[in-house]
């Protein structure tokens, strides 16, 4: 058994979740024992596609017509394509039809959570639709406080100082805009943003949030895995308060690295962040800076340890495994 994986346009997003999620998956194939190629000119038995760009179309209309299995990997949703950059909204409808042609070309579909296999289930889609996470290298992600110690020095923070970590790219869904008016709220506390994209294709709000001159704030811009481990060690609080997600690989990083995080109550996480045992959740502003002050004044316990079982539960170990039974189902 021999897979071809396959992402459009891979240098395009090896700074997003997804570029994330490309990675994982090799490493946890490694673990697994499973031989794949990234090269489209090699053979192979089947070809698990990440991307619904028309090159990706293209291919799995020829592999299906060679007599190829095609795993599709449903990384995008219409939902968590929302909001994204300018003209996303009006376009989503045109998306969703696309992303459903390219979707149903797989003999079976992958999809991260089973939040999102609902919504694909929701499209009309006919195709077995299998909820595997994106997986986190466990063996990277971990509590590390001389981590924490070097992220702290390299952004002039002291001991005392309490620090709010946000990670994502610059789009609205992201909840960047709410990030920064969090940070104008709470002087008394540090906030610091990690994650770039062109902010020519952001929207009005994300731009001037951006572009926000604050005494506690930060954009610190795309760093490297390292540093977002380092951060996460240091931090107080990992903030999300993204709006849509058909994951969210930061929040994995950070259970892993056994950080208090407080996300927003959205349906992607309600299958398994669980307010109060792994994670706090929140609905808007206010909810977000009333937690915020709780954890920070230790009025509310540290979650570290039930959180590390989320990011347990997702090793690229376990991942390479599952996806593993999937191929070799796929082919018989």
């Amino acid at each position: 058994m021999k897979v071809l994986l396959y992402t459009e346009g891979e240098k395009l997003f090896s700074k997003s979740g997804l570029g994330q999620a490309i990675k994982h998956q090799m490493k946890a194939l490694d673990q697994a024992g499973v031989e794949y190629t990234t090269s489209v000119s090699d053979d192979y038995d089947i070809i698990h596609i990440n991307y619904y760009g028309p090159n990706s179309y293209a291919l799995a209309k020829r592999a299906k017509k060679h007599g190829k299995k095609v795993v599709y990997h449903a990384h995008s949703t219409e939902e968590d394509f929302k909001n994204s950059f300018i003209f996303s909204n009006q376009i989503s409808p045109a998306f969703k039809k696309w992303i459903i042609t390219c979707y149903s070309l797989g003999d079976v579909i992958i999809t991260p959570t089973p939040y999102s296999k609902r919504l694909l289930e929701s499209y009309g889609i006919q195709k077995k639709i299998y909820a595997i996470s994106n997986g986190i290298e466990l063996d990277k992600f971990k509590v590390d406080k001389d981590a924490g110690k070097r992220f702290k020095r390299e952004y002039g923070y002291t001991d005392d100082d309490k620090i709010i970590v946000g990670i994502g790219l610059y789009i609205e869904r992201k909840g960047i805009v709410d990030f920064v008016e969090l940070a104008k709220s709470l002087p008394e506390y540090k906030f610091i943003w990690f994650g770039y994209s062109p902010l020519s294709a952001a929207s009005h709000a994300v731009r001037q949030a951006v572009h926000t001159k604050l005494d506690n704030l930060i954009f610190a811009g795309f760093v490297e895995q390292d540093m977002i481990k380092s951060a996460l060690n240091g931090c107080n609080i990992y903030l999300f308060p993204t709006y849509e997600e058909t994951e969210g690989i930061p929040i994995i990083e950070a259970c892993a690295c056994k950080t208090t995080s407080i996300v927003r109550d959205i349906p992607a996480f309600q299958d398994w962040l669980i307010d109060g045992i792994n994670v706090y959740k929140a609905k808007d502003n206010n909810e977000f800076a009333l937690k915020i002050k709780k954890v920070i004044n230790h009025e509310l316990p540290e979650l570290g340890e039930k959180a590390y079982q989320v990011a347990k539960d997702r090793d690229i170990v376990k991942i390479g495994q599952q996806l593993k039974k999937i191929y070799e189902e796929v082919l018989k």
